[in-house]
């Protein structure tokens, strides 16, 4: 994939790589905790610098969804949307739901050739919804 982006491979790079594949919509900081299990002395930069380039290489995908940290995923190239518990902040993907991508259309595009629209959906996931029941 790395070299398929033109993208140097680097232990580092790999290991985020395998991350972001092992861990969808996990934050920086559990991206680094999840490296360091194999490379123990990447620094938090050699990371970020990673994410980002992973990210500017269309690897991976940086989600943040409002009142929380950057998220990355793997799953690109589909213009899925998200769920996110406002309890707990799980977040899960969601097809979309009707048409093709982009998935909404704008009701004026201000000249815009549009491509991809973001969809977050907000509610309580089935645990804290049930916890909120009992």
């Amino acid at each position: 994939m790395l070299r398929g982006a033109a993208l140097r491979v680097t232990r580092p790079r790999v290991a985020v790589l395998n991350a972001v594949h092992t861990h969808p919509h996990a934050d920086t900081d559990s991206i680094i905790r999840a490296v360091r299990t194999d490379l123990p002395e990447v620094s938090h930069q050699a990371v970020y610098d990673c994410l980002h380039a992973l990210t500017a290489a269309g690897l991976v995908r940086r989600i943040q969804p409002s009142g929380s940290v950057a998220r990355y995923e793997s799953r690109i190239g589909d213009n899925h949307h998200h769920v996110v518990c406002r309890s707990c902040g799980v977040i899960a993907d969601v097809d979309c739901a009707v048409g093709e991508a982009p998935c909404l259309t704008a009701s004026d595009d201000g000249g815009f050739s549009i491509d991809e629209a973001e969809v977050i959906y907000w509610g309580l996931c089935p645990g804290c919804s049930t916890a909120g029941n009992s």
